[in-house]
């Protein structure tokens, strides 16, 4: 079964609109400004004290402080923590001493020589995108063959999402943008999203 995430929550209504759509996981920015979706390390725990326990919290962290990102899973905020930035093998070591929460390592992929070290990486989880937050898909064709199960990220929504089932057959299927009106989440794109990922797995 392909999983759902969906990211970039920040308001009260995105989690309503989580906890009636019931994805796998749900993200939130922690601490990026240049994000118009950032939200502090209070304002998650506030979030999440309202989320369904059905669904998986996911931090999504640029470059933090490790003991940040370990708190927060260590404090059980956090299920996951994705790691969106520069962060290498030497950062994840450091984070592993700290705390033994999964962790998910985003990969900018453009060409296939983006692919082994995302094939190599320690983290539990990679997740495969056309780059930090465009938008924007890319060449699909690139993942025949990629050895581990992957989180695909970038350009998805409810139109696409059929294809990119049938084409790349993710692990788990990551939306932001793809769900939202002028940059706020959009209930009625949140609900078709999921539906179409739980569609395309019925037939």
């Amino acid at each position: 079964m392909t999983k759902i995430k969906i990211c970039g929550l920040s308001r009260e209504a995105d989690i309503a609109y989580v906890n009636e759509a019931k994805p796998d996981y749900c993200g939130f920015i922690i601490d990026f400004p240049k994000s118009h979706r950032s939200v502090s390390p209070a304002r998650v725990r506030e979030l999440v004290g309202a989320l369904d326990a059905g669904i998986a919290p996911v931090g999504v962290f640029v470059n933090a402080a490790p003991e940040l990102v370990a708190d927060m899973l260590r404090d059980g905020t956090l299920a996951l923590a994705q790691l969106h930035g520069s962060e290498d093998e030497d950062y994840i070591s450091r984070l592993r001493r700290l705390t033994d929460g999964p962790l998910i390592k985003a990969f900018k992929i453009k060409s296939a020589a983006d692919l082994p070290p995302a094939a190599a990486c320690s983290a539990d989880y990679v997740l495969l995108d056309s780059g930090a937050g465009s938008g924007e898909t890319f060449d699909w064709s690139l993942l025949r063959g990629f050895p581990r199960p992957f989180f695909l990220a970038g350009g998805l929504g409810p139109e696409n999402l059929r294809r990119a089932i049938a084409e790349v057959q993710p692990m788990a299927v990551d939306m932001s943008s793809g769900v939202e009106t002028d940059k706020i989440k959009d209930r009625g794109k949140i609900l078709a999203a999921v539906a179409a990922v739980r569609e395309s797995e019925a037939l």
